[in-house]
């Protein structure tokens, strides 16, 4: 699958199993790419559960040598809007789910925000969905927000987004975790709270 943002085409990794019940694209953030291996580990997982999922990358090499493009959040929301587009259209039988992580989250809520008739549930690890504040109350997706408890400054910014959301929401603080979620068993657990997320909200239009 080949993602189109703009002039740009972005390579992206597909992985659709048998009777997918939906489709999760993911938004890295802070320079990652869709080789991240902890993204990785959570698709796998995903596609275990019946979900397809999509990893592309949000910055060219190029553009993710200049910091300030990591934290452009018009331009990682645009970029994801449009994949959310392109996913929908190349399935459009399965239902869109987002994941974003640290400022993937961020640019995961622009696209929510911009195609709430297409983004049915969104999932943020470790994210900063402050950065997000000024479209919040546009996103209509149910929403979990999920923190590591030793995560101090990221759990109160995401406090402040959850307080400006005004759609179903959740905010699951993950004890013992850092931002990374690499401590023993808290990737896992974001692992089980995505997949009942999205399992609950990622639902074709037939579905009760």
């Amino acid at each position: 699958m080949v993602i189109k943002t703009g002039p740009l085409p972005f390579a992206a990794d597909v992985a659709v199993p048998h009777a997918a019940r939906g489709i999760v694209v993911f938004a890295h953030g802070s320079g990652s790419s869709r080789l991240s291996p902890r993204n990785r580990h959570v698709a796998a997982q995903l596609n275990t559960a019946g979900l397809a999922t999509v990893l592309f990358d949000l910055l060219t090499e190029e553009e993710a040598e200049d910091r300030r493009n990591v934290f452009d959040i018009a331009l990682l929301g645009r970029r994801m809007a449009e994949a959310v587009v392109e996913a929908h259209e190349q399935y459009p039988r399965l239902p869109v789910g987002l994941f974003g992580a640290s400022t993937g989250a961020a640019a995961a809520l622009h696209a929510a925000a911009r195609h709430e008739d297409i983004v049915r549930a969104v999932v943020s690890r470790g994210g900063r969905p402050d950065l997000a504040l000024d479209v919040l109350d546009r996103v209509r997706a149910p929403t979990l927000l999920i923190v590591g408890g030793w995560d101090e400054p990221v759990i109160d910014m995401n406090r402040a987004a959850l307080a400006a959301l005004r759609c179903v929401k959740h905010l699951e603080i993950v004890p013992g975790a850092t931002h990374l979620f690499e401590e023993p068993g808290t990737l896992d657990r974001v692992v089980m709270l995505a997949i009942d997320w999205f399992r609950q909200h990622l639902k074709a239009e037939t579905e009760p």
